[in-house]
């Protein structure tokens, strides 16, 4: 048996078993949520496969800011087997814009670019993260910035076993503000 990091009180394991392992607890109040796709296509259930399709999650390792709502908590909770997703801080947010934003074309996002497409509005990815991330502008808005970015395997492998859920020690399901460590290790 894997070693568990951190210890699970018999009732919290009862209750972990009967949700199957579900984060309901967690308040959907729009904070901004990485969601990061961590395993494969092979034997994915057909809803499980469409609600990845939903969340623009094509692939490993792709990854998608989207606000936590109701519907957006729904479909993390049916796709959790297959993702990894938490609280995302705005330093992270702001790296993983410089480092593996994307315009339409493939084309990197820089400070010219992001005026240019923005007519002036922004002047540069600092700018744009702020007024994306204080809902200013909402990120389906922004037409010409794609909404997934491509990050490569985490260096050093993920947090034990894929097939086992966060609080067991594993890697999928709800990392709460610990997902910021694992995009730190992908950017």
């Amino acid at each position: 048996m894997g070693r568990i990091s951190k210890k699970i009180e018999p009732l919290e394991l009862i209750e972990l078993k009967r949700t199957k392992g579900r984060v309901s607890s967690v308040p959907a109040d729009g904070r901004w949520v990485a969601v990061v796709r961590i395993r494969g296509t092979v034997n994915v259930r057909r809803d499980v496969e469409e609600t990845l399709k939903l969340l623009r999650l094509n692939k490993p390792h792709h990854v998608t800011i989207i606000p936590l709502t109701e519907s957006y908590k729904g479909m993390l909770i049916k796709a959790q087997r297959m993702i990894a997703w938490g609280e995302i801080s705005y330093d992270t947010f702001l790296k993983l814009l410089k480092r593996k934003g994307r315009l339409i074309g493939d084309r990197k996002l820089m400070d010219q670019l992001v005026k240019e497409y923005s007519g002036g509005k922004f002047n540069s990815v600092e700018e744009l993260a702020k007024a994306i991330w204080n809902k200013e502008i909402n990120l389906k808005d922004v037409n010409w910035l794609k909404p997934v970015f491509r990050l490569r395997p985490p260096s050093g492998g993920y947090r034990g076993s894929i097939k086992k859920p966060f609080e067991l020690g594993g890697s999928f399901g709800y990392w709460g503000p610990r997902i910021n460590e694992l995009l730190e290790k992908m950017i």
